[in-house]
């Protein structure tokens, strides 16, 4: 009787800690579909990696208004890249800095073809913050702060740069991270994610070790400038 009355008693614990690991993930993706319900925000993206690493992103600065335009300043290597998005329309530049559209660089290799496919993908912080929500086992919480390990899957789709393109991205193996969320007032104000593993590139494996940090600023008080070049590509 007393074993039968122990095992009744970890069955509800056990489901009462999933219930609350599911409620901390629910709070988390809540808080970003509140930051995309704002009128605007503005956020800056860092991202690092090890001194070895070939492939090194810069900062990048990006605006967005909700129902209207989204325009990010991003580096590249040397360069630096504008991007314009307004619903399922996204305009870029190229290394001469001049605007294009995906269907532009569709025959590009090299950069051109990286910077369509990660501009036809793009998401803004509170769209992507929900996937990256989606993507970790579990949540858990302190204070204002959530955090929790990736799946294997969520941390190969966020490994791949062009994730959601249609060739499916090079082969990840050994792909393992975790997220952080920060939640302010019911709001998400800043998110981190880290991804580990090996990538596949034309036969050759390249270890990918990356942190990326989102941070939110300026909600309700962002005004995004679109230049003429990016309206008339998005026309």
């Amino acid at each position: 009787m007393k074993k039968q009355m122990l095992i009744v008693a970890l069955a509800g614990l056990t489901g009462s800690l999933l219930a609350a690991e599911a409620n901390t993930k629910e709070e988390v993706i809540n808080a970003a579909k509140k930051l995309g319900e704002k009128a605007n925000y503005s956020w800056k993206t860092t991202v690092v990696v090890p001194e070895s690493a070939q492939f090194k992103p810069g900062p990048s600065e990006g605006k967005t208004e909700k129902d209207g335009f989204t325009h990010v300043k991003m580096s590249l290597r040397d360069n630096t890249t504008e991007l314009v998005k307004k619903g399922d329309k996204v305009a870029f530049t190229n290394p001469d800095g001049d605007w294009q559209s995906p269907a532009d660089a569709k025959d590009a290799q090299g950069p051109g073809r990286f910077m369509a496919g990660m501009a036809r993908n793009f998401k803004a912080p509170a769209a992507q913050a929900v996937e990256v929500a989606e993507a970790t086992k579990d949540l858990k919480k302190d204070g204002d702060v959530y955090s929790g390990d990736l799946t294997e899957e969520g941390a190969k789709n966020l490994m791949r740069f062009r994730r959601g393109g249609t060739d499916g991205g090079p082969t990840i193996k050994d792909a393992k991270g975790s997220a952080k969320f920060w939640v302010k007032d019911g709001v998400l104000s800043k998110y981190e994610y880290k991804v580990a593993g090996s990538m596949n590139f034309n036969g050759n494996d390249i270890d990918v070790d990356r942190a990326t940090t989102v941070e939110v600023k300026d909600i309700g008080s962002t005004k995004v400038e679109v230049p003429e070049g990016a309206k008339k590509k998005l026309s």
